[in-house]
């Protein structure tokens, strides 16, 4: 089962190497949505530091969620997720292989990108740490979690709008542990709690999740 991950996660790595131009813009959009608050709403120090964290947030969220319809969409159209189907390689495995290297195509990129958004909004230095353990914990937790939808609205016609409507909600949870979690910390507070949230639900959505997306496709092929 690992060399089929291994293999799997290699092969959607590669397959995104050659589609540079779409990771390229799931990053570019992160970096514009979150530039263009500090343009709008001013310079003073104080408004820029409260709401940081909700909008780093809030724009790594939409920036996963680019690249969602494109998870299984690819494999489906040529025939390959029918052939994983029928290779009797577990399907959960699959599922867990594929949702990895959408993080590492969509969601590590955030993580390490994100301290240099906070310098626009004057984020004190300490804090840069928390925000980017905060993202590296949910950021996979998004991928995982949109793998359902993306699932569930293979090969429909306008299943981005549907795929972003069945995620959102589930994303709240994810939204606001990340973001308390750096507010906590800015104001001087132990942010563990939170951190620690988010670290357990993505340990429950890691097990879980990924067998009821293997069974969202077993309907989708259907």
């Amino acid at each position: 089962m690992l060399a089929i991950a291994r293999t799997l996660v290699a092969r959607d790595l590669l397959l995104a190497a050659r589609r540079r131009s779409d990771v390229a813009t799931a990053l570019l959009f992160f970096v514009i949505v979150a530039s263009l608050f500090p343009l709008g709403i001013g310079a003073e120090p104080n408004q820029l530091r409260a709401i940081a964290p909700g909008v780093i947030w809030v724009a790594a969220l939409l920036s996963s969620m680019l690249s969602l319809a494109r998870l299984f969409s690819g494999d489906y159209a040529d025939g390959t997720l029918e052939q994983l189907l029928l290779s009797g390689a577990p399907l959960g495995i699959v599922v867990s292989a594929k949702a990895f290297a959408h993080w590492l195509v969509s969601g590590l990129p955030l993580v390490l990108i994100a301290p240099l958004i906070a310098l626009q909004y004057d984020v004190a230095a300490p804090l840069y740490g928390v925000l980017a353990l905060s993202l590296l914990l949910g950021t996979p937790v998004l991928s995982i979690i949109g793998a359902i939808g993306a699932a569930l609205t293979l090969g429909l016609r306008g299943g981005g709008v549907l795929l972003s409507l069945l995620v959102l909600p589930l994303y709240v949870p994810v939204l606001i542990l990340g973001a308390g979690a750096v507010e906590m910390a800015s104001a001087g507070l132990a942010a563990d709690g939170q951190l620690l949230l988010l670290a357990a639900l993505l340990i429950v959505v890691a097990v879980f999740a990924p067998w009821a997306t293997a069974a969202a496709l077993r309907i989708s092929l259907e």
